[in-house]
């Protein structure tokens, strides 16, 4: 669901054991026609070569094992005698930079996978809650509350490494836990009024709230194929908005807010958490950052919607409790899985390759629910999205673009 990142790569090992060449196919001497005429000689033959070659060295580089004259000694001269110079490589150790690659290529493809796959889950069983269960509030604290029992169990059994907090980095994450707090709560108020399909639409203009809010607190301004780049994205996203069936002001308003507050956390990241001394990888600060999400939505939550999660109250309104119970764990499962995925896949590539996944992502989110959910579709209304999600393709593909420097 959420399509920005927080801002807030492999090496060959030597054994210590040495190599056996391998016995079958290795010929030391390789007999020609003049080889037999030569050995006919015999013991000349043996005193010359004797004479001629020169001891033989191994060495050890990246390929294998190599044998080769001894650095210094001079080349032999042949005289007439064919010389040969064995060399022996490990045919596994050629192959391991390509059977590398491919894990790494595999490894990454399927992370990609599931990436889409919980961001898929997520969206249908988040919005069938919603719309059973009429209190956004309740359903984010929910989300957050599993975020954190996961979080714990990871550190608990060592499954990622336990950081080491200070007070002034939990003030400098304070705001970042507040905006992903407001974020992913308006977000939920948004998929509760209006399409799945709709509101991640609307979501597709982050990158116009990214270079506003740079531009304003960073002093980042964009060249111009940036801005180019958003002229499709606001056109698409007004000409759906105009022509969704789905259309009212408060799904509209609560999708454009999550936009707003989502890249808020991202200038908020870059602006604080600047101090090497003080950064922190993705995965940890999010999980941080979940936690403390958890503290500041549970008070706010009871207090404005109360407690109605019970079975009692769940029953008296209708509500199949089992059914909702699966369907919010679901939800909040996939909501925490996916953006770990998000951070891991980040790792691992760049922040360009990632922003286009991430548009891919959004264009089969929007396909599957209005598939799942049958959700009425204009021809207007596509094209429409269609142009938004092309303005983020392109967006994501001129942001890597530098300005030349400028020359005296």
């Amino acid at each position: 669901m959420q399509s920005s990142t927080i801002a807030f790569s492999p090496s060959l090992s030597l054994s210590t054991h040495p190599r056996k060449l391998p016995v079958r196919g290795f010929n030391p001497l390789s007999v020609s026609t003049t080889g037999r005429q030569c050995l006919t000689n015999g013991a000349a033959l043996f005193a010359s070569t004797t004479r001629k070659l020169s001891p033989i060295s191994c060495s050890l580089n990246q390929s294998g094992w190599i044998s080769g004259p001894t650095p210094g000694s001079p080349e032999p001269k042949s005289d007439g005698v064919i010389v040969v110079q064995a060399t022996a490589e490990s045919a596994g150790a050629a192959e391991t930079p390509k059977s590398k690659s491919f894990q790494d290529t595999l490894v990454l493809g399927t992370l990609f996978g599931l990436w889409y796959l919980f961001n898929i889950y997520f969206n249908i069983y988040n919005k069938q809650v919603l719309k059973a269960f009429h209190y956004p509030m309740t359903v984010t604290l929910v989300q957050f509350a599993v975020g954190t029992v996961l979080v714990t169990l990871m550190w608990t059994l060592n499954l990622y490494k336990r950081p080491k907090i200070s007070g002034s980095q939990l003030l400098a994450i304070l705001p970042l836990a507040f905006v992903h707090t407001l974020g992913n709560l308006f977000t939920n108020m948004s998929l509760g009024k209006v399409a799945v399909s709709f509101t991640h639409t609307i979501k597709a203009m982050e990158p116009f709230f990214s270079v506003v809010l740079s531009s304003m607190f960073l002093g980042e301004y964009p060249t111009l194929w940036v801005v180019s780049s958003l002229l499709p994205i606001v056109g698409g996203v007004g000409l759906a908005s105009m022509t969704e069936a789905s259309f009212n002001w408060a799904g509209f308003w609560s999708a454009m807010a999550s936009n707003l507050t989502n890249q808020s956390r991202n200038v908020l990241s870059k602006k604080f958490m600047v101090k090497k001394e003080d950064s922190l990888d993705n995965i940890t600060l999010f999980s941080i950052i979940t936690i403390m999400s958890f503290f500041l939505m549970a008070p706010t939550a009871i207090f404005m919607e109360g407690i109605k999660f019970t079975p009692s109250q769940l029953q008296a309104a209708g509500v199949n409790v089992n059914q909702l119970y699966t369907r919010s764990f679901i939800a909040a499962l996939c909501f925490h899985a996916y953006q770990q995925v998000s951070y891991m896949i980040l790792q691992r590539v760049s922040p360009v390759t990632h922003s286009v996944g991430n548009c891919v992502k959004r264009v089969v989110v929007i396909v599957t629910s209005v598939l799942f959910f049958r959700s009425p579709v204009s021809p207007i209304n596509s094209l429409g999205t269609g142009i938004a999600l092309a303005g983020v393709f392109l967006y994501s593909r001129v942001k890597s673009i530098k300005p030349k420097p400028k020359t005296a």
